[in-house]
């Protein structure tokens, strides 16, 4: 893709394209796919990520001094979670869609951190709560008068219920998730202008690259439906026409927290762009702890064949969810299997901040978004005062500037494989051929761009493996490869493919070292 804002992919010494057999590729994994899948995203808390004003709060002025080490983590896409103005200290109950939170800064910071993160090839996106706002949004208090025109705009009755909560003006409106947070009525045409308008704002007058939609599942809810029903659809698909007229190239990620068949029913090209997958998320962080490569590869395959090919948000835990470090119990090779998994998988991947360093986190929600820990300094090197919560007691030794000084920390791990992601095209848009192994404890992908193919082969058990084969009954391959080691030098048996692109009982390495990654890009020999 020629684009500023995408990764150049590293050229092959002879072009895969030259030797594809006439076996025909899945309809995946070209350079004419949208920006998204060239880029790895970074959710960031700004709350909790650097403060630059010494009030113990994260700032967008604070996000904007880090944007060189996302930039050199190899970070191409920013999600921040919501920026607007909110009585809570998450965000996710607006009282004003046009404006920022004071506590973060000003709509001017907002203008300088996208036009600074374009200058540095990184996208932005911003959560957009769609589902309800705050009940202290001047168009909740105005709307408690049945006479005024923002009545229609909530959802209301003169019985109460689950979920409904009765109002100081006798009715009871209807609020999903709380009391606080009384939901949007989308049956209400004015509400949906309303939408529009905000949408226009933030890609028209900030510049920002797309959205990631809050509780999208729950937009148009009914008695017979209160989750994905006929009428979300409906509103999502006319929502998609309107934002791709303003910006074609805008982006929708949605969270739609449910069965993966489900949430693939969102993104496929005519509502959103992307569904987070949430099934595949756990499969990911425990496959690193069972060590099962055989039913990992199994259940992948399934997940991948639910979405349009590579049109699938991929993500190890985000703000709502304990951190990938506590699940694996802060084992380091569990971490780096996982973090393995993630970036080299089709699919387009997020990362949750502090994640690359192996944060801990367990619920309350507040304690799985607590500062980013900078270094050993005083208050993590976060903030020069007492931070908004207090940072994990681990920061004196697990931190940005200890990891960074480690060549085997998780954090120098992270940046190997975001910049193999970013380097290698078939690592970000590649077609997956899924290789079969006859140890359980190995998982192992082929993924072929129309440059270059690439062999990923991951050790998942604790013990060195010696004994092991790979097979694949067909490929777009053609003749002989020369692999090379990507991620770590080690000497590799040359590759034949019979007729039909596959291999039987490839042995690429003598040994497969305990809970290790081996990423090897096949170079064909003429």
């Amino acid at each position: 893709m020629a684009s500023l804002l995408s990764p150049t992919p590293a050229p092959s010494p002879t072009p895969l394209a030259a030797t594809l057999s006439s076996i025909t590729l899945p309809p995946a994994g070209t350079d004419n796919d949208p920006w998204w899948n060239d880029t790895v995203f970074y959710e960031v808390f700004v709350r909790s990520f650097y403060d630059s004003n010494g009030d113990g709060t994260g700032d967008l002025q604070g996000l904007i001094a880090k944007l060189d080490y996302l930039r050199d983590l190899g970070v191409t896409g920013l999600w921040l979670m919501p920026i607007q103005p909110s009585p809570t200290y998450h965000g996710y109950d607006i009282t004003d869609y046009y404006a920022v939170n004071p506590d973060y800064g000003t709509l001017a910071d907002m203008k300088q951190l996208v036009n600074a993160a374009h200058q540095r090839g990184i996208r932005v996106i911003i959560d957009l709560v769609l589902n309800h706002t705050s009940d202290q949004n001047p168009w909740f208090t105005a709307a408690l008068d049945p006479q005024s025109p923002y009545h229609n705009w909530y959802v209301w009755s003169e019985r109460g219920g689950p979920n409904w909560h009765k109002a100081s003006n006798g009715l009871y409106y209807y609020g999903y998730f709380s009391d606080r947070m009384p939901d949007l009525n989308y049956t209400e045409p004015a509400v949906t202008a309303e939408m529009q308008k905000v949408v226009s704002f933030w890609l028209g007058n900030l510049g920002v690259d797309g959205f990631r939609l809050d509780a999208v599942k729950y937009l148009v809810e009914n008695q017979a439906a209160l989750e994905n029903s006929p009428g979300t659809h409906a509103w999502l698909k006319d929502f998609r026409a309107f934002y791709k007229s303003l910006t074609p190239q805008a982006l929708t990620v949605g969270e739609i927290w449910d069965k993966t068949a489900l949430a693939a029913s969102y993104a496929q090209g005519d509502e959103l762009d992307l569904a987070f997958d949430f099934d595949l998320a756990g499969l990911m962080v425990s496959e690193a702890r069972v060590a099962r490569g055989d039913i990992f590869s199994k259940k992948l395959q399934a997940e991948l064949a639910l979405f349009p090919p590579g049109q699938v948000a991929t993500f190890l835990t985000n703000h709502d969810q304990p951190r990938v470090a506590s699940n694996l119990n802060d084992s380091l090779p569990q971490l780096k299997l996982a973090a393995a998994t993630l970036l080299t998988s089709p699919g387009v991947p997020f990362i949750y901040y502090g994640e690359e360093i192996g944060m801990l986190g367990q619920k309350p929600d507040e304690d799985i978004r607590v500062p980013m820990q900078w270094s050993a300094e005083k208050n993590g090197g976060f903030s020069t005062t007492a931070p908004w919560r207090a940072l994990n007691p681990d920061y004196l030794t697990k931190n940005v500037a200890a990891e960074s000084a480690n060549p085997a920390s998780l954090l120098n791990f992270y940046r190997a494989l975001i910049h193999l992601r970013n380097d290698h095209a078939a690592l970000r848009v590649g077609a997956p051929f899924f290789v079969q192994a006859d140890q359980p404890g190995i998982f192992s992908l082929l993924r072929v761009s129309q440059a270059e193919a690439v062999l990923t082969v991951i050790n998942l058990s604790a013990k060195p493996i010696d004994a092991y084969t790979l097979s694949l009954a067909a490929s777009p391959l053609k003749g002989r490869y020369e692999p090379v080691a990507l991620l770590d030098a080690e000497p590799l048996a040359e590759l034949s493919v019979n007729v039909s692109g596959g291999f039987e009982n490839y042995h690429p390495l003598k040994t497969l070292l305990p809970q290790s990654v081996f990423v090897i890009q096949l170079q064909s020999i003429p």
